[in-house]
């Protein structure tokens, strides 16, 4: 993952964060939810990278290797 998705991805957290605490002491379960979700959907998105990142560098292997 490169840095700047490392810092969009942090800081998609910090904000789901901040608004469900938000809701949290405002008494607004809509804030809380979305502030989940902000969580939620943010770590999504960094397994799916993470996993693209893996499965990319499986497939490096052009099958030209020189034998033995």
């Amino acid at each position: 993952m490169s840095i700047w998705g490392k810092a969009k991805t942090k800081a998609e957290e910090l904000l789901g964060r901040a608004e469900q605490v938000y809701g949290e002491s405002h008494g607004d379960a809509a804030a809380t939810v979305a502030g989940e979700a902000h969580i939620m959907e943010a770590e999504a998105e960094e397994e799916a990278e993470e996993a693209r990142e893996r499965r990319g560098r499986r497939t490096d292997d052009d099958g030209l290797a020189d034998s033995r």
